[in-house]
């Protein structure tokens, strides 16, 4: 793995004199709500094998003296110059020692009374709308109304639906043709969008020609006569990218390790960047990998759940927000906010480990400061491509004007928990020629 770059933080030091200041000025007028220190990475990342003692009772404690014992050697002395006696010492029982195990990572209490989850819910009924949430596969069987004549290929097709929380036992489903968004089959076209409400464990959904009954793992979608069409599977996708070793060449910006490569930056005592950092680096052309972590907001609605950014230069912003579930909204994830939607929808559901990798070409100024060349930008969502070398006419959201000047690229702080991990960059007028994006080893 690439060490981290010196040099370049101390050039990158005297360049970026106010970093609060490019922080603050693309905020979305939103303040920092103040919370504790995350809890630890996910349960599954993080529980590790109990230390158990296993201990044995010393059969041969008590025998503090062995049957050959010197004792002849003492007959020719007198009683009272033979020593006492030793008496044994009292051995101690032994008890077993059982360590007492590390407590399980919980949901930070402070973002909890605020109904923000940063790790998934253990209990109530806060864990079973949790429990709900996700994406299902499988093959519907066409009811024979909807059945053309001689049309074998209508008997079946493959049908993605994503379930999303709305808070207090309330959901909503979108139905995909040909698969989950970003699969090869998958068509892009409008989805069948349903509502429902918990009862108990289940979820029963409705608003299409079918009704849905869906619980932890599995979604069941049974038609108007009551006939079962389908039986889908929960699946969990992760994206391809996730992980990726830094390739030769690349500059480590955070591993967890500390945040010497951000200005005002905060690690988390997971060993996770908090929202809110700006890279020290001066970067002009670029190709950056990051992945994120957004919490679950089940109460909240569009810019107002999981927000947070990476603005390229200060200027131009790739959006990060929970747009799981929802339409292919135009502010959502991977969009280039205020500017142009994503191609498709990738979002994963929340609390689950998701990338960004972005390929970047700055603007290009005359000697005079005239703009000549408008910056360009490609990005894939979760190894799918959403932006495809995409030109920027100027700055979106509330980027900072362009000019010659280099400025600082960094990571919104908009008031929600988001986390990062695993941020690395390929200055592309140090490092030319280095495949992007990589890929993780699958190994």
């Amino acid at each position: 793995m690439p060490s981290k770059t010196a040099a370049g933080q101390e050039n990158a030091a005297a360049a970026n004199e106010s970093p609060d200041a490019a922080q603050s000025d693309v905020a979305k007028d939103k303040p920092n709500e103040a919370s504790s220190e995350e809890q630890s990475k996910s349960a599954a990342e993080e529980k590790q094998p109990a230390k158990t003692s296993d201990p044995k009772a010393d059969g041969d404690a008590a025998k503090m003296k062995s049957g050959n014992d010197q004792t002849g050697t003492a007959a020719t002395d007198s009683k009272e110059s033979q020593p006492k006696e030793s008496q044994p010492e009292k051995a101690e029982p032994d008890t077993p020692t059982e360590e007492t195990p590390a407590p399980e990572p919980g949901p930070d209490p402070e973002w909890k009374a605020k109904g923000v989850w940063t790790l998934p819910p253990t209990d109530g009924p806060a864990a079973i709308d949790f429990s709900l949430v996700g994406e299902y596969l499988g093959e519907l069987e066409s009811s024979d109304n909807n059945q053309k004549d001689g049309d074998s290929a209508a008997k079946n097709r493959r049908l993605g639906v994503q379930i999303r929380n709305l808070g207090k036992g309330e959901f909503e489903a979108r139905a995909y043709s040909g698969g989950l968004p970003g699969q090869e089959l998958f068509e892009d076209e409008k989805p069948m969008l349903l509502f429902g409400r918990r009862s108990g464990s289940t979820l029963v959904l409705s608003g299409g020609p079918w009704a849905m009954f869906a619980g932890a793992e599995e979604c069941k979608i049974i038609d108007e006569t009551g006939t079962t069409l389908a039986k889908l599977p929960r699946v969990e996708r992760s994206s391809p990218t996730l992980g990726a070793t830094p390739p030769e060449g690349a500059m480590v910006l955070f591993d967890g390790t500390d945040t010497n490569a951000f200005a005002h930056a905060r690690m988390t005592e997971d060993k996770l960047l908090a929202q809110g950092a700006n890279i020290n680096f001066m970067l002009n052309d670029f190709d950056l990998h990051l992945e994120f972590r957004i919490p679950h907001m089940p109460a909240q609605r569009e810019q107002k759940r999981g927000n947070s950014g990476v603005y390229l230069q200060g200027r131009y912003e790739c959006q990060v927000l929970d747009s799981f579930g929802d339409a292919k909204v135009f502010n959502g994830l991977g969009a280039l906010y205020r500017h142009k939607a994503p191609k498709f929808n990738m979002a994963l559901p929340p609390l689950v480990w998701q990338t960004y990798d972005i390929h970047f070409t700055a603007a290009r100024f005359a000697a005079d400061g005239s703009k000549i060349r408008n910056a360009r930008i490609s990005s894939w969502v979760n190894g799918v491509k959403v932006q495809d070398d995409e030109e920027l006419p100027g700055p979106t959201g509330h980027g900072k004007p362009e000019s010659p000047t280099l400025l600082p690229t960094l990571i919104q702080d908009h008031g929600d928990p988001v986390r990062f991990r695993n941020i690395w960059v390929i200055d592309r007028g140090l490092s030319g020629g280095i495949e992007f994006p990589q890929m993780a080893d699958t190994k």
